[in-house]
């Protein structure tokens, strides 16, 4: 601060030219294995990196853990990313497939406040959505006539 004052400059910057690694330096190695080998396992098996670190630290490594951290952290961005994004579209022949699902709303009817259950059908195809509400969703009565399966595998 007594250097700004007294030099009378607007403005004072450090750059750093290069990360110098101290303690993760002679690790460097090593801890890309580590990396390496965690990044093909399952997503469920991957070690988090505070057990990275403590590998490291078993096997005598003396740095900090945001060292390591920082290091992991370069380490990805120069990887890449590991999956690679694509789209597949989805399309359906009319009356191949529909998504099918029951809610259950409060409605106002002749003034009384009724909970009834509604059935949305979405064509897949299409997109058109048909809703229909019922009074419940036992399937006797009115309701039997209209009722979907749950899966279009069991529809006849």
């Amino acid at each position: 601060m007594r250097k700004v004052i007294r030099s009378e400059a607007t403005e004072f910057r450090y750059t750093r030219t290069n990360q110098p690694l101290p303690k993760i330096g002679p690790w460097r190695e090593e801890l890309d294995a580590l990396l390496l080998a965690n990044e093909g396992k399952a997503l469920r098996e991957r070690l988090t990196l505070v057990r990275l670190f403590e590998t490291l630290r078993s096997r005598g490594y003396e740095g900090g853990y945001d060292a390591v951290r920082r290091y992991a952290r370069v380490w990805r961005q120069e990887q890449g990313p590991s999956v690679a994004q694509a789209y597949v579209p989805l399309s359906f022949a009319p009356g191949e497939a529909y998504q099918f699902d029951w809610s259950h709303e409060v409605v106002l009817i002749n003034g009384t406040t009724v909970t009834v259950k509604v059935a949305y059908v979405r064509l897949c195809h299409s997109r058109m959505l048909f809703v229909r509400a019922y009074p419940r969703e036992s399937q006797d009565g009115r309701a039997g006539r209209r009722a979907w399966p749950a899966s279009p595998r069991t529809a006849p």
